[in-house]
């Protein structure tokens, strides 16, 4: 085998397969698996093959020294004329490798592997990495989203200029909400940019998103506008436009949503469209705005600047999905457990079996009555839209106008279910009117006009 060169070294490497020798040209990255090399190649993919294989190797560009890894295994001293940039890590599949003992993926990325296997991130900020957390998504709670909002809050009182949370795509645009009702719920912006991103598939596979994503929030964090709070820019999403690498969207962090369990460009804005994108090509990085936002950041004041608020941990919202199975038992069983507040995903503009005109669903008359019922007893019962897109309208049939008679919140609200869940917690937990905040646009997550 031939000696290799330092990692984030360029080079072209001669090797031996089973179809022949070829030739392969990228970047010498952190070996995915022992006794094998791996580099990025030209295209943005990635490849490992046995270190055995290699027949020789032509070193084409050597390392940045601000990307060379010390002998600790951490990044060299980096360019200080570059915008500071603080990545939090919490954990999910862009901080996942293959355990190719047994091919399950594992979150054991550290940060510094991360920093070690992306060298374009030297030419963009000042990156330092903080870890909270390894964990899967699907295992967040608001205690993480209280604890991600101090590691932002510490972030900027330590100068940086944005900040990047690594985050389990799962419930990623869950977390990026929690964070814009943190900084901004009470009217304030946070006093630099926040962007959380995360990716389909996992740092090492060839098809990976996680370097694409990873840099371009990056790039976002350190050059993007700073958040005014117009539009959901408190927060916001950044992954893959389509399937295609070279274009990455920033999403309101407020009404972006994961509609697709595999695809890389899983995300979209509900009821609102991208900010912009930001565009990764050889000549380098750059990024347009959407007309709209240019025009909030030019025509609207920024809003002043506080510490984030908490979410209470003592706070539970009961969740519930309106159709055939949804039963009086269902809703009576939540206030009986001491829920704060039950959010029923609605149908179709936010409905409820709460009739039964042929008078052989009596079950439907007893649902109706136990809403009623745990409304007056101090319990608030919120409508999301289950259908995703599109508003919550009670007014339109007599139906949902009997719903907003029991008193159940939610008309005209066109954000998405998660950001209703986080609202009406956000809300609770300050302690404010939340029949009222239904009904406003605290941070972008209600919209006066929804936009395909």
């Amino acid at each position: 085998m031939a000696e290799l060169p330092p990692t984030g070294s360029t080079v072209l490497l001669r090797l031996r397969t089973w179809s022949g020798e070829i030739e392969e040209q990228g970047i010498i990255m952190p070996p995915a698996a022992a006794n094998h090399v791996t580099m990025k190649l030209v295209n943005g993919y990635n490849i490992s093959h046995p270190s055995e294989a290699i027949l020789g190797c032509e070193v084409l560009a050597k390392p940045e020294s601000a990307t060379t890894p010390s002998s600790s295994g951490k990044p060299a001293k980096q360019k200080e004329d570059l915008p500071r940039v603080r990545i939090i890590h919490t954990g999910g599949t862009i901080a996942s490798k293959v355990d190719y003992a047994t091919g399950a993926v594992v979150a054991r990325f550290e940060p510094e592997e991360l920093l070690a296997s992306i060298p374009e991130l030297s030419k963009v900020a000042r990156i330092d990495a903080v870890k909270i957390g390894n964990m899967w998504s699907d295992d967040m709670r608001p205690q993480h989203w209280n604890t991600i909002a101090k590691a932002s809050a510490d972030a900027f009182a330590d100068g940086v200029a944005g900040v990047v949370v690594t985050h389990g795509t799962d419930t990623l645009a869950i977390s990026a909400c929690a964070l814009s009702f943190s900084w901004a719920g009470a009217g304030n912006c946070p006093p630099g940019r926040i962007v959380f991103t995360g990716s389909q598939r996992s740092s090492d596979r060839g098809s990976s998103d996680a370097n694409e994503n990873l840099l371009a929030s990056v790039y976002w964090a350190a050059n993007g506008p700073s958040p005014n709070g117009g539009l959901g820019d408190s927060t916001v999403v950044m992954l893959h436009s389509s399937a295609d690498d070279g274009e990455i969207a920033v999403l309101p962090g407020c009404s972006a949503r994961k509609l697709h369990s595999t695809r890389r460009d899983a995300f979209q804005a509900i009821n609102s469209t991208p900010l912009g994108h930001v565009h990764l090509a050889r000549g380098g990085i750059s990024h347009t705005l959407s007309d709209e936002y240019a025009n909030v950041l030019a025509n609207t004041p920024s809003r002043g600047q506080a510490p984030p608020t908490d979410f209470s941990e003592n706070i539970r919202i009961g969740q519930l999905i309106s159709g055939a199975h949804l039963h009086a038992d269902m809703v009576n069983a939540t206030a009986a457990a001491g829920y704060s507040a039950l959010v029923i995903h609605g149908t179709g503009l936010g409905h409820l079996p709460i009739e039964n005109p042929n008078a052989n669903a009596p079950e439907n008359e007893e649902l109706g009555q136990a809403i009623g019922a745990v409304i007056k007893g101090g319990m608030p019962v919120v409508i999301a839209n289950q259908c995703i897109h599109g508003p919550v309208n009670m007014n339109v049939y007599s139906k949902g106008r009997i719903q907003q008679e029991l008193g159940i919140l939610g008309q005209a609200n066109n954000s998405s279910p998660e950001a209703v869940i986080v609202k009406c917690h956000w809300s609770l937990s300050q302690g404010r009117n939340l029949s009222q905040d239904m009904m406003q646009n605290l941070v972008g997550e209600n919209p006066s006009s929804i936009k395909e």
